[in-house]
């Protein structure tokens, strides 16, 4: 069972993957699978290998003891082998663990481990992506103001919102599928990464064991060279980011003076213990302290790749709590954007009185532009920047100061005035990009 906090920031599934139990059945499944490779080698007898791998069920043993006894230890491979090796009992005993060190077991456990959990990624951020795609479909046309620095700035549409979250959180799928097949690997050198104990057969038995795992075998031994955990740590830290990019939007737009979107309501979702008014946006805010976590994890993984010669003094051991964590929050990022997502209330009354909110400023750039041929481009800021002035300092719109400008008059008609300052005419290649997130959407399947 997970810890009661774990509950909030991580997932049920993602919380399995790396439990205690899962990290034990990982090492004892690199134990069964190294057993047989060897007898597959001729290095030991294959009866003996069968009885290895039949004592290798975590149901067998006392996990909390392991990692009780790891502690003294200084790594829960000691007291696990010490405990299959009296599993297996008998002649087969002597041949448990043979040729192999503790660090290959953990971090071939580890490393089954981090495949589980970028599976649960990878299909969670698709479930995401169906999301952002049904968004994007529903709201293609849906006014809203486009803000910079956090002020309004040009008239967007709600889809392209959500056709640059879909093609954002695209990336982060494609990322971790990339980092699942080139960073995965088994785990096998023995004392020192030379495979001395197995002699000439060393190499025939990290084949035998990478394919009993379904994990890459690699070019050499890799203890101490942690680039593969770090590039999945660094993938992991940039999804994270992305989610709150994607949750802190949904965030923003919720607030009561903005008011344009609102999380989907249920039975005690969002309520405030003081403040019974209140419908506060709770997916994002779990997503946004999951993401923070998860990057304030990521440096402890990176700063481990500093690791002394064969065996590291720290670096390593600081990974056996870091990359689990790093996962969970990583996965409860994921899962609360998606479910901030996928029952978001979109409030396109409210987007367009927001649009309207500066009387046409908004569409400032607009005015500039159609005038920019006629007068080129400074000259074309400075009258419409003068319009701006002259329409806040007398209340007016823009659109009206802009028909009572003679200069303004002698080049533009009211209709050409009107087509400037419609928020619907300066959407730019809106269109052709939501098309392009929903074609790669498409394709992701």
């Amino acid at each position: 069972m997970p810890e009661p906090l774990e509950a909030l920031f991580s997932t049920p599934q993602m919380s399995a993957a790396f439990s205690s139990e899962a990290h034990v059945q990982g090492m004892l499944a690199f134990e069964a699978a190294l057993a047989r490779a060897e007898a597959h080698a001729g290095v030991i007898p294959a009866a003996a290998a069968e009885a290895i791998a039949a004592s290798c069920r975590v149901e067998l043993f006392d996990v909390a003891a392991i990692y009780r006894e790891a502690a003294r230890a200084g790594t829960p491979a000691i007291p696990l082998v010490r405990m299959l090796t009296a599993q297996v009992g008998g002649e087969a005993a002597r041949f448990v663990h043979l040729g192999a060190t503790s660090q290959d077991a953990i971090d071939t456990a580890l490393m089954q481990q981090m495949r589980t959990g970028l599976d649960l990624l990878i299909t969670d951020l698709l479930a995401l992506c169906t999301a952002c795609a049904a968004l994007t479909e529903q709201h293609r046309h849906t006014l809203m103001a486009g803000r910079t620095l956090l002020q309004q700035a040009l008239p967007i549409t709600f889809g392209l919102k959500a056709a640059r979250w879909l093609a954002l959180a695209l990336r982060q799928r494609d990322a971790l599928r990339e980092r699942r097949e080139r960073s995965l690997a088994l785990q096998l050198g023995g004392a020192a990464g030379t495979l001395a104990a197995l002699g000439d057969n060393g190499p025939q038995v990290v084949l035998f064991v990478a394919d009993e795992l379904g994990l890459p075998a690699p070019d050499l031994p890799w203890h101490t060279e942690r680039d593969r955990v770090a590039e999945i740590a660094a993938a992991l830290a940039v999804v994270a980011g992305a989610m709150a990019k994607i949750a802190g939007d949904v965030a923003l737009l919720a607030q009561t003076e903005v008011g344009e979107v609102s999380e989907g309501a249920a039975p005690g979702k969002g309520g405030s213990s003081a403040m019974p008014q209140k419908h506060n946006p709770v997916d994002a805010t779990t997503a946004i302290a999951a993401s923070r976590l998860a990057l304030g994890v990521a440096p402890t993984i990176l700063s481990a790749m500093a690791q002394e010669h064969e065996r590291a003094v720290g670096g390593w051991q600081a990974e056996w709590a870091a990359i689990p964590n790093l996962f969970r929050y990583t996965a409860a990022a994921v899962a609360h954007t998606r479910s901030a997502l996928a029952d978001l209330h979109i409030d396109s009354t409210r987007m367009n009185a927001n649009l309207n909110l500066t009387n046409g400023l908004i569409m400032a750039e607009s005015l500039s532009m159609t005038l920019t041929p006629h007068l080129g481009r400074p000259a074309a800021q400075r009258l419409v920047k003068t319009l701006c002035d002259h329409a806040i300092t007398s209340g007016i719109s823009l659109h009206q100061a802009a028909l009572e400008s003679e200069q303004v008059q002698a080049i533009l008609t009211p209709e050409a005035i009107d087509h400037a300052l419609d928020p619907r005419n300066y959407l730019g290649n809106t269109d052709s990009f939501i098309d392009r997130a929903l074609e790669m959407y498409r394709k992701a399947f």
